[in-house]
């Protein structure tokens, strides 16, 4: 037995603006949501991806012949205190996997540094150690592997142990757990959080006449240890399981009408748009020139291209891209869509499109356009 709701928008898409995409930074839209729910679903994205989210990071160090934090090293400018703080600006990228049962145990990694004198003699009597340097393990990849750690004037070959731990938040040192500790293991504070920034931003956005739903836009900064997308997927993954919980309370489940208009219907007029053709849609003369010359002659070979491999086009700019994002966005569209839930890649777009056409054509809806 179900109680039936009224009808509840639903967001239907989400896409991530190629323009300003990198390794570190993103910029998501999400829409449509019910008023007010932007808000609720952007601040708990946020709060879980800034508190919640793994990654590795360096809890002790074990430099040969150094008993404590508090000396200085013999033929290295630096001393231990100073050695430590650039240890904390470590970026090391290990995602744990199914594969590897032990990825989340704390791991020892051994390196040998060695300085001789011709190294010396050909750096000028100065040569920096980096952490690309201390750090040789496979299955652990470095983000910022030109970082100084110290500098060495004389020749030198020492040990050099570093123990990485995996966990979420900052940890001080004095609350590490570390097994099999020795007596000249120095622990370190460790920031575990990959996310150093979320900001999101809810703005109205149009379906059908009405205009006061809610579109989320959510800028996401990592420091590289896990990508922004990566981010957001995680963040929404660990919601589910804490929603999952309460869902065990259920005593009937719910129901929401359509309005009579049902998710096949709603699937038949997005393929009816991707069946366009790119001169139907009223496009300047520029930019349907640019996307001919491309060889894009219809919607759905329009969408499926981020927008980043847009600019890429001969003689397309930010002016025509502007215009068709605008373009799409009136259809309830836009670039880089996922339309694999139609059966449709950038591999075989156009033997669908053309499959879809003689579909609609022998069921009679072809749209007016195509028809």
């Amino acid at each position: 037995m179900s109680v039936k709701y009224g009808k509840f928008e639903l967001p239907n898409k989400i896409i991530l603006e190629e323009e300003n995409a990198s390794k570190t930074f993103g910029r998501f839209i999400a829409e449509p949501f019910e008023r007010g729910f932007g808000h609720t679903i952007g601040n708990a994205m946020r709060r879980m991806m800034l508190s919640s989210l793994e990654a590795p990071a360096i809890v002790s160090v074990r430099i040969e012949g150094v008993p404590h934090e508090f000396m200085a090293v013999e033929g290295v400018i630096e001393d231990m205190t100073n050695i430590i703080l650039n240890l904390k600006g470590a970026l090391i990228r290990k995602l744990p996997s199914d594969e590897d049962p032990h990825s989340k145990e704390q791991r020892i990694l051994t390196t040998v540094v060695e300085v001789t004198q011709e190294m010396l003699d050909a750096n000028k009597g100065l040569v920096s150690i980096k952490l690309k340097d201390v750090i040789k393990d496979g299955n652990f990849e470095i983000v910022n592997p030109e970082l100084h750690l110290f500098s060495v004037t004389k020749p030198m070959k020492r040990q050099v142990d570093l123990r990485i731990g995996f966990g979420r938040g900052y940890v001080p040192s004095e609350r590490h757990q570390v097994f099999d500790k020795t007596a000249d293991d120095i622990l370190l504070d460790a920031c575990y959080s990959p996310v150093r920034l979320v900001n999101y931003f809810v703005e109205n956005t149009r379906v059908g006449q009405d205009t006061d739903f809610d579109k989320l836009i959510m800028e996401v900064i990592t420091d590289g240890r896990v990508t922004p997308s990566e981010a957001v997927s995680f963040a929404a993954q660990i919601g589910q399981l804490h929603f999952d919980v309460f869902n065990k309370l259920k005593t009937k489940a719910i129901s929401f009408d359509d309005d009579g208009k049902s998710r096949e219907s709603e699937d038949d007029d997005i393929l009816e748009k991707l069946c366009l053709r790119i001169d139907e849609i009223e496009l300047s003369v520029r930019s349907t020139n640019c996307l001919q010359g491309a060889n894009i002659e219809t919607i759905a070979e329009l969408v499926i291209i981020p927008e980043r491999k847009m600019l890429e086009f001969r003689n397309f700019g930010k002016k025509s891209l502007n215009e068709i994002k605008a373009k799409l966005h009136e259809m309830g569209l836009g670039l880089g869509m996922d339309l694999d839930r139609f059966g449709i890649t950038r591999d075989n777009v156009k033997d669908k499109v053309k499959e879809l056409m003689e579909r609609y054509k022998k069921k009679k809806v072809v749209p007016a356009e195509v028809a």
